[in-house]
């Protein structure tokens, strides 16, 4: 079942807290602990709060601490943007969004406002936020100001902006309608949308859109003389007490704001009477503009009145008071019962819940993004946590990966190489060590370095390995390393920044060995796309794997692919697609799509098969009109190693791809191989999937 929703709106002042308020209230009738998260709010004043979560925690009782229902101000995020640091925004409101979805049954999930700097990103920051969360949408535009048709574009757009990225869109409510034109709006809606989507129409409520008393003090800064406890008085309309009280008293109209210099005595005690007669509309409140305070006598009068309305006094001339009034965009808040519960009444008379609950439940996360992706591997390293060894202390790539490593507390580590020569190379760096978090081992100075010898000369002697041979390998970085491996002493290695693939794997094929149920090591990469995590396999290892080989490794890979969160849909890749291509090759790949089928037949495979055929849905359709896999594919399985090296490094450069890995399938226990070009980033994400596949998968 489906555990969030994005509210999500393309433009400013649509009405989105009716959606918001409607909906929690319709959760929290069928959903024993519901929470509530902002990714992104409006920069707030110190001591206060963001009046959006403030008034849902408020009004539904909510066991949220205002810091954990939001993310990141939208000033930071500007800055986060403008110095290309969107990632680490990201990584930021998933965390906080994934601590909430454990804390919660469910969570909805509130989008950006649409105002002041930053309004022209929103819209795909939205999109961006909803897709790296995988959660469906709701989407929310106001009628106001737009013609039928300008109302159907805008909604339409928005509506396309978030299924080009492949967000699920569950329903289109169309806000601050026309009355009269709720069915209008609701089928043309409906015959521009795909069926699927659930559309309704909300009429434009008046008193929705009315700004308070207390809207005014906080805009305008004003002091409150009388009636505060009436400050939820809503206006109605407003006008200025500037002519003799015998005319003024014509133009009064239900709920009115009096707005008149604080020296008219006349108009003010003339309002006030107006307000206690049958005979007149009653008002809202009274301001008094100039900053002018009434004379004692007047303020002694009013005191004495049964009746009295909120008045208040500010800074400033009637007239641009009263513009300022004027420009006032009403908001719902947490006090403001009235209006909460206007808005809820009004989304559950014109949204159709029944529908709403029901797509709600149904929804279910297709795929997954690379965000999502990295932040579950570590989760799931943190969870288990492991002990992974670095044999290559002397690149300071190993090294600064080691300090963040630490930092993010995700993994155990130990550094094979000279501890001065570490020390001196952090001071060099500049970067923070804690040296008491990490054992740093020299090879011939360890207790362990005897053992290790024997055990390796005797793993080996069969082999011709002498027990002065078995000293000599014990000193290199990476038999010792593989060797605290096998000894139990660390659950995985990585290595290869400074050493070759082969350096580093012939020492586990020798003692680590390969799985019961296994006859060759392979590896792959998981391929971060933009909006897809993809396996790769085998692009390191394998120069030129027979049929059962091939097969073996898209076994294999399947089932690494499902062991982290992707689902395995394998495309055996070749030059042609289908039963038309002739060749040795196409007939190895061929064969090899058989053997999967009869040793797995629970698996998704397609092959041969062309890589555009696996992965566009279109292509994919069109050559392979009945395939479970065209175009859709997450596991590609390439013939032969020239083929799978070069792609995955083209998709990589050509596309800003994040390529994690290469993970080792099919050994005993993990060791994995580093490129000797590697990131300080590949170096951390190899250690993290180390650590998972340490966990037993």
């Amino acid at each position: 079942m489906n555990k969030a929703v994005y509210i999500a709106t393309s433009e400013h002042n649509s009405g989105k807290s009716i959606v918001t308020l409607g909906l929690m209230s319709m959760l929290i009738g069928k959903t024993a602990k519901v929470g509530y998260f902002r990714p992104i709010i409006e920069d707030f004043e110190d001591g206060k709060l963001d009046n959006h979560i403030e008034t849902v925690i408020s009004h539904f009782g909510l066991d949220i601490d205002f810091e954990d229902a939001f993310a990141i101000t939208k000033s930071k995020l500007i800055k986060k943007k403008n110095k290309g640091k969107i990632g680490e925004v990201l990584d930021l409101i998933i965390d906080k969004y994934k601590k909430l979805e454990e804390q919660f049954d469910f969570v909805l999930v509130e989008g950006t406002s649409f105002s002041g700097e930053g309004t022209v990103i929103e819209l795909d920051m939205n999109v961006l936020i909803a897709k790296n969360l995988g959660i469906p949408t709701i989407i929310v535009g106001s009628g106001v100001g737009k013609t039928l048709e300008e109302l159907i574009d805008s909604l339409y757009l928005a509506y396309d902006s978030f299924k080009v990225k492949e967000v699920e869109v569950l329903a289109v409510i169309a806000n601050k309608v026309q009355p009269e034109n709720v069915k209008l709006v609701t089928d043309g809606l409906k015959s521009s949308l795909p069926k699927e989507v659930l559309v309704n129409s909300i009429p434009i409520i008046s008193s929705l859109n009315n700004p308070t008393i207390k809207e005014i003090v906080d805009e305008l800064e004003a002091k409150v003389l009388f009636g505060k406890e009436f400050l939820n008085n809503e206006i109605g309309n407003f006008s200025v007490g500037a002519m003799q009280l015998r005319n003024y008293l014509l133009h009064l109209k239900e709920n009115a704001l009096v707005i008149t210099p604080g020296d008219r005595a006349d108009i003010i005690l003339g309002a006030l009477q107006a307000n206690e007669s049958a005979n007149y509309p009653a008002i809202s409140g009274i301001v008094l503009t100039g900053n002018i305070i009434p004379e004692d006598s007047i303020l002694k009068l009013i005191e004495g009145l049964t009746s009295i309305v909120p008045i208040i006094s500010v800074e400033g001339g009637t007239y641009s008071i009263t513009n300022r009034i004027g420009n006032i965009k009403s908001k719902i808040y947490a006090n403001n019962s009235n209006k909460i519960e206007t808005s809820i009444n009004t989304f559950e008379k014109f949204v159709d819940l029944d529908k709403l609950s029901a797509k709600l439940s149904a929804f279910e996360v297709d795929g997954m993004t690379p965000k999502m992706f990295q932040y579950n591997l570590v989760k799931r390293a943190r969870k288990h946590r492991k002990h992974i060894v670095l044999p290559e202390g002397n690149d300071e790539r190993i090294i600064i990966a080691a300090s963040r490593l630490l930092a993010m507390d995700v993994v155990d580590i130990s550094i094979i190489g000279n501890k001065r020569q570490i020390e001196n190379k952090v001071t060099e760096l500049g970067i923070a060590f804690d040296f008491s978090k990490v054992k740093i081992i020299n090879p011939i100075e360890s207790d362990k370095y005897e053992d290790y010898v024997n055990t390796y000369y005797e793993l080996r002697k069969a082999k011709n390995v002498t027990l002065g041979m078995a000293k000599d390998l014990m000193e290199d970085v990476s038999y010792f390393g593989t060797m605290m491996v096998y000894k139990g002493d660390a659950d995985g290695m990585v290595s290869g920044a400074a050493h070759t693939t082969q350096h580093t794997i012939l020492p586990a094929l020798q003692f680590i060995k390969t799985k019961p149920n296994s006859t060759v090591v392979s590896s792959v990469f998981f391929m971060c796309l933009e909006d897809r995590v993809s396996v790769f396999g085998d692009c390191a290892i394998n120069p030129n794997p027979t049929a059962e080989q091939l097969a073996e490794i898209a076994i294999s890979s399947a089932d690494s692919s499902a062991a982290f969160g992707i689902e395995p849909k394998i495309a055996m890749l070749s030059y042609s697609s289908g039963a038309s291509g002739k060749g040795d090759e196409v007939d190895k790949v061929r064969k090899a799509t058989e053997i999967v089928r009869v040793k797995r037949p629970d698996l998704k495979i397609e092959g041969p098969i062309q890589y555009d055929a696996a992965v566009d849905m279109e292509i994919g359709q069109s050559k392979m009109p009945n395939s479970e896999v065209a175009g859709q594919a997450s596991v590609l399985i390439f013939p032969d190693l020239n083929t799978g090296n070069n792609t995955y490094k083209a998709v990589q450069r050509e596309t800003g791809a994040l390529a994690i890995g290469p993970m080792l399938q099919g050994l005993n226990k993990p060791v994995n191989d580093l490129s000797r070009g590697c990131t300080v980033d590949d170096i951390i994400n190899t250690v993290v999937i180390t650590a998972i596949q340490a966990q037993g998968l």
